[in-house]
């Protein structure tokens, strides 16, 4: 595995995302309410738009320039179907580190 460890649990409210440069690749993690985390490419395939500032519920994040809605689970674009983005495993441990599997 390729864990990089990215910040903490404390940085990102629930029901938010961050995005984090790792290894040249954005990624958007979100907290959700439950403060399980998610992890997927923090950039919109379609139009560019920042993942990591979309309004997200427990199962979808929804790109803010065009409304594109895409499952924090898979990475798959829901409504439209078209390009998805790639989902990473993600963990936060019992100090709150979260890291992000890369592999």
């Amino acid at each position: 595995m390729s864990e990089i460890a990215v910040g903490n649990i404390a940085d990102i409210p629930p029901g938010e995302g961050r995005a984090f440069g790792i290894d040249g690749t954005q990624i958007a993690v979100f907290r959700l309410r439950d403060d399980s985390l998610r992890a997927l490419d923090a950039v919109c395939p379609h139009r560019g738009g920042p993942l990591a500032d979309a309004l997200i519920d427990d199962c979808v994040v929804v790109c803010p320039l065009h409304n594109h809605t895409y499952d924090l689970g898979t990475g798959d674009e829901i409504a439209f179907g078209g390009s998805g983005v790639r989902a990473y495993a993600v963990r936060a441990d019992e100090s709150g580190t979260i890291t992000v599997d890369l592999g």
